[in-house]
């Protein structure tokens, strides 16, 4: 009788542990949009994960002006360099140089351009830390000549940082 219950038990448990493993393999994949998982923490890692730059021009506004700085707007053009930015560090499997990015920037009719260009962190959450974290990619979030932003990423899953960023801020 012992050994049945023991039996059941075991069988119970290792039920639990294959349900709590599916749950946590769901986790893995894009969250859906009316997921509890705040959008900073939701993992860039699919061909199918996009960034939420709503919340990433909220968290790095925030974070300005609790610096004493102003808060950022999304720019479309900017947003489409970085778009194009990232997708072109993602097919090089490296990050670009920043003075390059700038520079189109400027062409573009902007001022006081900068940028951090970085891979490997798969989640906004992630980005933010790295870069606050980073003296010279600090003092581009906290750029008190800039005005605007643009900020994206793109998935390589075959390359070394699977994940490239690129945050350009403007006046």
């Amino acid at each position: 009788m012992g050994r049945r219950r023991l039996r059941a038990g075991c069988l119970a448990n290792g039920l639990a542990g294959l349900a709590a493993a599916a749950l946590l393999a769901g986790c893995a994949g894009e969250p859906r949009a009316n997921s509890a998982l705040p959008s900073l923490y939701w993992p860039l890692t699919t061909n199918t994960a996009h960034l939420d730059t709503g919340a990433a021009r909220d968290m790095i506004s925030a974070y300005r002006r609790g610096k004493g700085g102003t808060a950022l707007a999304l720019d479309p053009e900017l947003q489409r360099l970085a778009e194009t930015e990232a997708a072109a560090m993602a097919v090089a499997d490296r990050p670009s140089k920043a003075q390059t990015v700038k520079a189109a920037v400027e062409r573009l009719g902007y001022g006081s351009a900068e940028a951090n260009l970085s891979a490997g962190y798969h989640t906004l959450a992630e980005a933010f830390s790295g870069w606050r974290d980073s003296p010279p990619h600090n003092a581009v979030m906290l750029d008190p000549a800039a005005t605007r932003m643009g900020i994206a990423t793109a998935y390589a899953p075959n390359s070394k940082y699977k994940v490239y960023w690129a945050l350009l801020v403007a006046k």
